[in-house]
């Protein structure tokens, strides 16, 4: 059993590598080629990650005690089940641009890894924005408030990435061509150089996940202020999220409730951001204080999204009954 290892510059590094190894393996080796990545092939992948989380999570128990473990776990399936309803997002986005199945990896392994530079940096910022100013979980927690109940009653709309307003800013500086040329982001046109309809796909992708982590990260926070356990967790949620990408894009008639369910997680998320007592420099609760443990609420998460992805199954069955049940 080791002893109780204090995290360094140099336990940074060597995550980050290892992330970045994984992922010249994985664009390097297994998807060198374009190629459609199969459901059962997504299905080993997502399994594997998963897999490879919960051995990090052995792994802080043995240098950093079960509670950090605990946390990293917790925030690892908030973010997974936040990164849910961002599938579904970029499955809209993928529909709408029309982009062939065989580049779809491609565009989410480039997203994935701008995701994990701008999530670092938010991360990096928001911790040093706690440690100086504890009042900001109470901000934070009001924002997660004020999010969960308008997803709750928001109506399900369609991707409009026509006006993103990043897209309109890429079209006003660089030439852009509508037309897909291969796998390329780049493209040489009439002897210049243009954005291919494919690198505007990549902008709204990162744009839409940058919307998604201003949720997710304060989320996490809830959890706790260690940014290498927040950092962590995150990765390792994003990294299972192109796999997951291909298991669930074509379910999401099974999902119905997720987005509710997922209110619902932010909500209390913010609720106990918003009672917990957060030590001196802080602004006293609003109401009153209660410390609500990790483990509760990894048990409060879990059975939140369970019960939504269970009640739309159901739904989903009962629906299929009634259809089939009808004269033809």
């Amino acid at each position: 059993m080791f002893g109780f290892i204090e995290i360094t510059p140099w336990h940074w590094a060597g995550f980050i590598l290892c992330v970045l190894i994984f992922l010249a393996l994985d664009l390097g080796i297994f998807h060198r080629q374009p190629k459609v990545v199969k459901f059962k092939e997504a299905l080993v992948w997502s399994i594997g990650w998963v897999v490879l989380s919960m051995l990090f999570a052995a792994l802080l128990v043995v240098v950093r005690g079960r509670t950090e473990a605990v946390e990293f776990v917790t925030g690892y399936v908030i973010e997974l089940s936040l990164s849910m309803d961002n599938v579904f997002v970029i499955a809209l986005i993928f529909s709408y641009f029309s982009v062939p199945a065989q580049y779809q990896h491609r565009v989410l392994f480039w997203g994935i890894l701008g995701a994990l530079v701008m999530r670092g940096v938010m991360i990096l910022a928001g911790a040093a924005l706690i440690e100086r100013f504890q009042w900001m979980l109470y901000l934070f927690g009001a924002f997660l408030v004020f999010t969960g109940i308008k997803m709750f009653f928001a109506s399900q709309e369609g991707v409009e990435p026509g006006k993103n307003p990043v897209v309109r800013l890429a079209r006003k500086i660089f030439p852009v061509t509508e037309e897909l040329h291969g796998e390329k982001f780049l493209a040489r046109v009439n002897g210049r150089t243009v954005l291919t309809s494919l690198a505007m796909v990549l902008i709204v992708v990162e744009t839409t996940d940058l919307v998604f982590a201003l949720d997710s990260i304060p989320a996490i926070f809830a959890v706790t202020t260690k940014p290498f356990i927040v950092f962590t967790s995150n990765v390792f949620a994003i990294l299972g999220l192109r796999s997951l990408y291909f298991v669930l894009a074509g379910a999401m008639d099974y999902f119905r409730y997720l987005k509710a369910g997922l209110a619902v997680v932010l909500v209390f998320v913010g609720v106990k951001m918003l009672i917990a007592p957060h030590g001196h420099g802080a602004a006293p609760a609003l109401w009153f204080q209660l410390e609500i443990s990790t483990l509760i609420s990894l048990l409060v998460v879990g059975g939140i999204i369970g019960t939504s992805i269970l009640l739309s199954v159901v739904a989903r069955r009962r629906m299929q009954n009634t259809t089939s049940s009808r004269p033809q």
